[in-house]
């Protein structure tokens, strides 16, 4: 199967398409609709791909004990874990609204669904493609639930080993063969000797026939810069429009100016990554027409006579001369012509 798939109508990933920027939102909205749109639009203008939220039922996401522990961190939104977490949780109605506010500026929406039942809703939402946060990666049950929807998959990997990374691309690849594996550490922020893009080549060693890409949730943007590098075919950045707002995930985010120029640079990036082919470029014959170097004559040398290393040696000449990386071709061979002391020995004055 190709190193490739449509993750939505008319945008492809992985192959030699440009990188799939998935702008993540995740509850970075404080709750409030009117700031998951503005984020939604600040995605589109900076130039990511999709703008991605998190949707849980919270029922069959947490077992009861989880909803009702007591939740005193200063990122809390109530009393209790299950408060918490309800006030950031949008409706459904809500959800489409903001699918139908994403389609009105030109962004895809996407969204992680963090139990089955909301991987139901999504899947009814007409959502393109499913996210599978670290945090189910290894849920099987979930994975071949949403596998069998048959929507594309990106599959992210904090907390994971690669034994476990295995059973999932086995568990997957039958039901579904549009997917992709990002490589994450979940820490929040992320230091850089934690990241470990390496993972991204032994990810493409064991499977090779799906794209790889990366989740990051580091400070700054040199690293997911180095991923793109590396080559990384998707990169999902949490988004924020304060780093001071009260959430856990403010703080590994990007703000609007960091992520405009972030999508800048990774564009910069896949224009530098170019071909695999060495030759000159068209860009370099006014440089190699000024200063490229040719073979010239280091003495007086006869027509006839038998070329020797010390007859010759290599300089910027006029004319262009015979290619100083092919110098040793010449020894023993003759000149139809005698050429003067620096002159240059040229292709056509070598006899065949």
């Amino acid at each position: 199967m190709p190193l490739e798939f449509e993750i939505a109508p008319g945008r492809m990933i992985g192959g030699n398409h440009s990188c799939f920027f998935i702008a993540e939102i995740g509850q970075n909205h404080q709750g409030d609709i009117e700031i998951a749109k503005k984020m939604i639009k600040v995605a589109k203008d900076c130039g990511a791909d999709c703008a991605k939220f998190q949707k849980s039922e919270l029922q069959f996401k947490f077992n009861k004990a989880a909803l009702a522990r007591p939740y005193t961190s200063p990122h809390s939104w109530g009393p209790t874990y299950g408060e918490h977490k309800e006030h950031l949780e949008f409706s459904h109605e809500q959800y489409r609204e903001l699918k139908a506010y994403a389609e009105s500026v030109g962004i895809l929406m996407g969204a992680s669904g963090m139990d089955e039942k909301a991987v139901d809703f999504l899947d009814e939402l007409g959502l393109p493609f499913f996210k599978v946060g670290s945090g189910d990666t290894n849920n099987l049950p979930y994975l071949k639930h949403t596998a069998k929807k048959g929507r594309p998959m990106i599959i992210s990997s904090g907390m994971q080993t690669m034994e476990t990374m295995r059973e999932v691309y086995k568990t997957v690849k039958p039901i579904n063969d549009k997917f992709c594996f990002l490589q994450c550490t979940s820490a929040y922020p992320l230091e850089p000797e934690d990241v470990h893009l390496n993972i991204m080549k032994e990810y493409e060693k064991e499977f090779p026939d799906i794209p790889v890409g990366y989740s990051g949730h580091e400070s700054g943007m040199t690293i997911t810069l180095a991923a793109v590098a590396m080559g990384a075919k998707i990169v999902e950045r949490h988004i924020t429009l304060d780093k001071t707002w009260k959430g856990n995930d403010h703080k590994a985010s990007l703000e609007p100016d960091e992520l405009k120029e972030l999508i800048t640079q990774i564009r910069v990036v896949e224009r530098a990554m170019g071909s695999r082919v060495k030759e000159m470029r068209p860009c370099e014959l006014p440089t190699f027409n000024k200063l490229g170097k040719s073979v010239v004559a280091a003495c007086d040398i006869s027509a006839g006579t038998p070329l020797t290393l010390d007859m010759l040696t290599v300089k910027v000449a006029e004319p262009k001369g015979y290619p100083p990386e092919n110098i040793f071709d010449l020894v023993g061979k003759k000149l139809k012509k005698s050429v003067e002391n620096d002159e240059s020995v040229t292709k056509d004055n070598i006899e065949a």
